[in-house]
């Protein structure tokens, strides 16, 4: 399959298998949006007549688009399909766990997918003895893999933070036996960051994600204090301490944006301006009888935006000013291997999300759903367990009819498992609208490497 298009000045295709991207000239995309379907004779003629290009320039172009066929860098075969069974009966291991260090939060979201931290459960804190036994799960489950991962996460986790320290240091203390590495992730609100959070963030987080919705009146309307009073304030000065002090290690700031402020590039400007150069901004997962639930009118304004973004990556870049925004991060020379874009994230597969009791999910957004229970890090995966992770295993690009015909699937994998979940009760369902903002951000930032390639061939 291909898939042609036109962003920013830019005419584009992509080859679905391969994931080859090719950036062309109007004589060439004419030819290749025609090439297969029309006799070459039909395609030269049309070509000639639209364009004025000779006869022989036409069969050139023909002939180039002939090569890349024959390379399997247009319209070539997928060859993936038969995969997907062997990855449901693969034996996966767990590579990452995230650590519900805190079921309790000192702002009071009122979008929180969490409710508010409580996961619609009690308030809970996680003991070191939970946490200490969570790192030993990760090892005794990891196999052969090296590198493994630990987000932590609330609720605010920071309200935890001395378990936080003590888990770090029991990783450490067990790498070198157990010939393992752990890389840590900590996602704050930002309100109880001082110097020693920073200090010990900068030594062994690898990567911080901080929580800001861009402007103020934005900010403050969802994420306030359980006083009313919203954060903005007491946030962006620590925020900027913070991601200052990380220097080249990585960080992120992360916002939402709603119904409220489909307009997101006001919100992605306010943080560029406050001095942050690594941004992502994700669209609410809500009810859609919500007040801030995204509508179909939003849609064609969210796909505005993401056209403005690119833009705006574009011109800075130029500028020798460039940021870096999550969801266009793509490498387009080595990027992840096929059982992975396959597959996706391993959400209840090779990774789980762990409650400050031991209980083992499937991810985040599955905490305190019962019926996606999995066991907990003292007994093991239970035999429900086995259950939901044999569903998970069969979550792939592949086990959905509506991505079928999808150019965009190897990019998501068959999206996420637990919208798909929220919005038709159905892990190996598709979240319709997630689809249409997750094809136009990939157009975008795709188009954003096709200005990265055309400037370099320029220089």
């Amino acid at each position: 399959m291909v898939h042609l298009f036109k962003r920013l000045g830019y005419n584009v295709a992509v080859d679905t298998a391969s994931a080859s991207v090719h950036v062309l000239d109007d004589v060439a995309y004419e030819a290749v949006s025609l090439y297969g379907k029309t006799e070459r004779e039909e395609i030269k003629s049309a070509l000639k007549e639209r364009f004025g290009v000779s006869d022989a320039e036409a069969e050139d172009c023909l002939s180039d688009i002939d090569s890349l066929v024959a390379e399997g860098k247009l319209f070539s075969e997928d060859k993936f399909r038969p995969d997907v069974d062997a990855l449901a009966k693969r034996s996966p291991v767990v590579k990452a766990l995230c650590l519900h260090v805190a079921h309790t939060c000192n702002l009071d979201c009122e979008y929180c997918f969490a409710s508010q931290g409580k996961y619609h459960g009690e308030r809970a804190l996680m003991s070191f003895e939970v946490g200490k036994r969570a790192i030993d799960f990760l090892i005794e489950n990891s196999g052969s893999r090296h590198n493994l991962e630990v987000d932590f996460f609330g609720g605010e986790p920071l309200m935890n933070f001395g378990v936080v320290k003590q888990i770090v240091a029991y990783a450490r203390e067990r790498e070198a036996e157990c010939g393992k590495h752990f890389r840590f992730t900590l996602t704050t609100n930002g309100m109880l960051v001082d110097d020693d959070v920073i200090e010990f963030s900068n030594r062994e987080m690898d990567n911080v994600v901080m929580s800001l919705d861009g402007r103020k009146e934005v900010n403050d309307r969802f994420r306030k204090t359980v006083g009313g009073v919203g954060s903005f304030d007491v946030i962006v000065p620590k925020f900027r301490k913070f991601a200052a002090a990380r220097g080249e290690r990585e960080y992120y700031i992360r916002g939402t944006f709603t119904h409220l402020n489909p307009d997101f590039m006001k919100d992605i400007d306010v943080m560029l301006d406050l001095g942050f150069d690594r941004l992502s901004m994700e669209p609410v997962v809500a009810p859609q009888d919500s007040p801030y639930a995204l509508t179909e009118e939003d849609k064609a304004v969210i796909e505005e935006q993401y056209e403005l973004l690119a833009e705006r990556m574009i011109k800075r870049e130029e500028e020798g000013r460039p940021f870096v925004f999550y969801h266009y991060m793509l490498d387009l020379e080595h990027g992840p291997c096929i059982y992975k874009r396959i597959s996706g994230c391993g959400s209840g597969t090779e990774y789980m999300a762990v409650t400050p009791t031991g209980e083992l999910y499937p991810c985040h957004q599955f905490v305190g759903e019962k019926e996606f229970l999995m066991g907990n890090v003292f007994d093991g995966i239970s035999e429900n367990g086995e259950k939901v992770r044999a569903d998970f295993k069969r979550c792939n690009a592949y086990s959905k009819p509506e991505c079928d015909e999808c150019w965009a699937r190897l990019y998501c994998s068959g999206g996420c498992a637990a919208n798909a979940w929220h919005a038709t009760g159905d892990v190996n369902g598709v979240y319709a609208y997630g689809c249409d903002l997750f094809r136009c951000r990939m157009e975008c930032a795709i188009a954003v490497k096709a200005a990265e390639a055309v400037r370099g061939d320029a220089e």
